[in-house]
């Protein structure tokens, strides 16, 4: 027989649950509300089960899963034109949210969405064969910008990755190329953001956006140029 795995994730009720994940072209094939909350959500080959936990606090969440794709920039943005269409905006702190998608130095391009109970869903699709941590670089700001990354994506520890861009974008002795400075503006600029300090993002994100790449710079930074775009366009005035 073919096995199946399919993870268990809690919740403290199983409605909103259900309605984040429809707005994210889920279907809920299974909703049980008694004797215990139990729901099951499909989208493809993709199934999640969540079950109710009264005591159970989604701020302090630590449980979550990987889904692996063949298409993750398709659905990253199917996943966020759904939310923004469910909720009016595209979610990127607090809970729900929705990260973006980029390139890991461990061999796959990914995105992290966290669901309103605090369940974490990293969604990923394997660029590289080789599955290992790359060796951190030894150049500065390729280094800081190495550690942040895994602080961000892996470790989901922002002050941390917050100390590293800071104490390289302090450096008096070296400067970043072009593309690692718009890279550590960016990256630095979405975790003031999510951590609740929007002049700082503000002005992270404006240092970021008068940086003028040369032509051959402007691939390497193609992931923090959508991503300061989409930043930016979230900060817009709504009229």
């Amino acid at each position: 027989m073919a096995e199946k795995t399919v993870p268990m994730l809690p919740c403290v009720t199983v409605q909103p649950i259900v309605d984040f994940y429809t707005a994210l072209g889920f279907e809920a094939t299974f909703l049980q509300k008694s004797p215990y909350a139990y729901a099951v959500v499909e989208r493809g080959a993709v199934e999640l089960h969540f079950f109710g936990m009264k005591r159970y606090d989604p701020a302090e969440s630590i449980s979550g899963c990987y889904v692996f794709t063949d298409e993750v920039d398709t659905l990253h943005a199917a996943f966020r034109a759904g939310l923004k269409a469910a909720y009016g905006k595209i979610p990127s702190r607090g809970l729900p949210r929705i990260g973006p998608v980029k390139d890991m130095s461990y061999g796959v391009r990914q995105f992290l969405m966290t669901d309103p109970a605090g369940n974490c869903i990293r969604v990923g699709q394997q660029i590289s064969e080789d599955q290992r941590h790359r060796p951190v670089p030894k150049e500065t700001f390729a280094r800081a910008l190495h550690i942040a990354d895994l602080f961000v994506d892996a470790k989901q520890d922002l002050p941390g990755a917050a100390k590293v861009i800071d104490h390289a974008l302090g450096l008096e002795d070296e400067r970043p190329a072009p593309a690692q400075h718009l890279r550590l503006l960016v990256l630095r600029g979405d975790i003031a953001q999510r951590l609740g300090d929007d002049a700082l993002a503000g002005r992270l994100l404006g240092q970021a956006a008068a940086i003028a790449l040369p032509a051959e710079e402007r691939e390497s930074a193609r992931d923090a140029l959508v991503r300061l775009e989409e930043l930016r366009g979230s900060r817009a005035p709504r009229g």
